[in-house]
């Protein structure tokens, strides 16, 4: 009997196969398999799907009861492995993982799409410069905080210098770049003009690892936890902070190039 029961809980849980594109459903794991540079850049895309912006409350309450009918078992015949994962991609992108709260529109993963059209703007005075670089790093900083690791809070002091260190490196990499190519008198119009373009780039790029090194510094003095293969804390370690900090600035600056880098030339062709 027992045995019937435990067969028929988890066929009342799986998903009925109707999207053969799918994969089978896995309840907080990732869509997309992780191994692979496409599988990490389909993950991403996911993550900063900018529709999940505009799912309405209704939707986010059926997502969230979808996914606990099939953590209970008690999940209704007919669904598939594609309704499960999109209702997965809904509650990750709006519900903090740690307090299961939502996180303000703006602030999600998915909300920098409008400011990229703000820097990546032709033309721009130093005042826009200034603007769009000081905007870009505010709402970053609101990102990190409204994201932040909830378990282990930290103090505002380090969101802080976060901030005012990413300001300053952005805004002031951003008009030094932006006053030398304006003084070369070797670049035509038109080629300091695609000069300008690039700009945004190198004061982004700059600003992330500048952020990084604040928000993060104390890890190098502490360490950070080192877990086994089966996910059990075995100790703490400065060399795996050091390249823990080291591979995540280089994402800082990898990340914003096919964004920041590939428009100007896309136009410029």
């Amino acid at each position: 009997m027992a045995d019937t029961a435990t067969t028929a809980s988890a066929a009342a849980a799986s998903p009925a196969n109707a999207s053969t594109d799918a994969p089978p459903f896995q309840l907080g794991k990732p869509r997309f398999q992780q191994t692979s540079f496409y599988g990490r850049f389909r993950h991403f895309l996911d993550i900063i799907d900018p529709r999940t912006l505009f799912v309405t409350e209704r939707r986010l309450r059926e997502a969230v009861q979808l996914l606990e009918d099939y953590k209970h078992g008690t999940l209704r015949p007919g669904v598939t492995n594609e309704q499960l994962w999109g209702a997965q991609k809904i509650k990750q992108a709006i519900l903090h993982p740690d307090t299961n709260e939502k996180i303000f529109m703006p602030f999600r993963m998915s909300g920098e799409f409008l400011l990229v059209v703000g820097l990546l703007l032709p033309n721009q005075t130093l005042a826009s410069t200034v603007f769009w670089q000081w905007l870009n790093q505010s709402h970053n900083a609101c990102v990190n905080y409204a994201n932040r690791n909830a378990t282990k809070p930290s103090p505002a002091s380090k969101f802080i210098q976060g901030y005012l260190g990413a300001v300053i490196s952005a805004v002031s990499i951003a008009v030094g770049l932006n006053v030398l190519v304006q003084k070369a008198n070797k670049f035509t119009p038109a080629t300091r003009l695609l000069v300008q373009r690039f700009v945004p780039f190198p004061a982004v790029a700059s600003a992330n690892i500048c952020n990084v090194v604040l928000m993060r510094y104390g890890e190098l003095e502490e360490g950070i936890d080192v877990l086994d293969a089966d996910g059990n804390l075995v100790g703490s370690s400065k060399i795996a902070a050091r390249h823990a900090l080291l591979e995540t600035a280089l994402t800082r600056v990898v990340l914003p190039m096919p964004i920041l880098v590939l428009p100007p030339i896309v136009a410029r062709a």
